[in-house]
């Protein structure tokens, strides 16, 4: 008699997983959630306190990160960088992260690798406050070879519609503050991995665990350190101060040059003074090795700064003193001005 088993799918592993996993899940709950794990799908209620929730969603998945990870058989912290990526995205129209849900995809089910994603995943959600409600893993022989595994993560979250932050209150004068980031995130990993393979050869994720270019922290270690999470922090200055962040950008693929355009009004422009703020030295590093132009490195690279905020120029200092209180690095970055007309919407001098 043939089976699922013969075809290189095994069920008895993906139910240990939902198993080893529901406790897991379980820790993250918030009060809104509905039920728990197993079911074709999840509920959860809006929260109370809302006059006019609206519902805001982002996916997203790790990039190629995800293949230093595989090489080192490291998948400790690759689900944080799953929750940031998309719960940073949410947060930046002023969202307050609900609940996630992650994809997981592999050729042959590892229980032991799988858990060790979620127990991150689950550590991101705790990070950002938000409830993981439920996924899919799905084994599919053939489509991924040696171990490997594909990762997407969908979060929800909800904004009260009067305070939904959209770019359109940004006016020439107001500060651009940089919040540090935690080091590369999850962009710019296929330069990353082609600069070191070029440097290092085949093996570079070997020779990364033992390396230390920067201080006591091995070059591994620096290459996996996981998205940082800026919900509470930010959540903290829009509850009391919302109406003074006029604009957020989420530094992901594209860097500062892409993604602060991506909230401003077509008549302004940014002007940042990279002298500023502080530039890991990883990313110096491989902008030296790499030969990486000015205008390609902040493209590819967050530069250091993994979210910025707009705002009002008489504010400015107080949202910085809060964020600082609430952990985070932050720099003043730079100003708005007015954008005349074919010119770039941002310049870094």
């Amino acid at each position: 008699m043939t089976n699922y088993k013969d075809s290189g799918v095994n069920i008895d592993a993906g139910e240990l997983l939902v198993k080893k996993i529901k406790s897991i899940a379980k820790e993250t709950n918030r009060k809104e959630v509905l039920g728990g794990l197993g079911g074709f799908g999840a509920l959860f209620s809006v929260p109370r306190g809302y006059d006019e929730p609206v519902l805001v969603a982002g996916t997203d998945g790790v990039g190629t990160k995800l293949e230093i990870a595989l090489l080192s058989n490291n998948h400790n912290s690759i689900g944080v960088d799953l929750v940031a990526m998309s719960v940073n995205d949410i947060l930046v129209q002023g969202a307050e992260p609900l609940f996630f849900m992650d994809y997981f995809s592999c050729g042959k089910l590892s229980v032991d690798v799988a858990e060790k994603v979620i127990i991150g995943v689950a550590e991101g959600c705790k990070h950002s406050g938000c409830s993981l409600v439920g996924g899919e893993t799905a084994e599919m022989p053939n489509m991924y070879e040696g171990g490997k595994y594909d990762l997407a993560g969908f979060a929800v979250g909800v904004v009260e519609k009067s305070k939904i932050i959209n770019g359109s209150k940004i006016v020439p004068g107001d500060r651009v503050l940089g919040l540090a980031s935690s080091g590369l995130h999850s962009n710019g990993y296929s330069l990353v991995r082609f600069i070191l393979k070029n440097t290092f050869g085949d093996d570079y994720v070997q020779k990364a665990k033992n390396l230390k270019l920067f201080g006591d922290e091995f070059l591994l270690d620096l290459l996996m350190k996981p998205t940082k999470i800026y919900v509470k922090s930010i959540q903290k200055v829009l509850k009391t101060m919302n109406s003074e962040v006029h604009g957020i950008a989420h530094i992901t693929g594209g860097g500062l040059h892409d993604n602060i355009p991506r909230v401003l009004p077509s008549n302004l422009k940014v002007i940042l003074n990279s002298s500023s703020w502080k530039i890991p030295d990883l990313m110096n590093w491989l902008k030296s090795e790499g030969k990486i132009s000015k205008n390609e490195f902040y493209r590819v690279f967050n530069a250091g700064i993994g979210m910025v905020l707009l705002v009002s120029e008489k504010r400015a200092e107080l949202i910085r003193d809060l964020l600082t209180e609430n952990g985070e690095k932050v720099y003043e970055m730079g100003e708005v001005i007015a954008n005349h007309e074919d010119d770039s919407q941002i310049e870094i001098i």
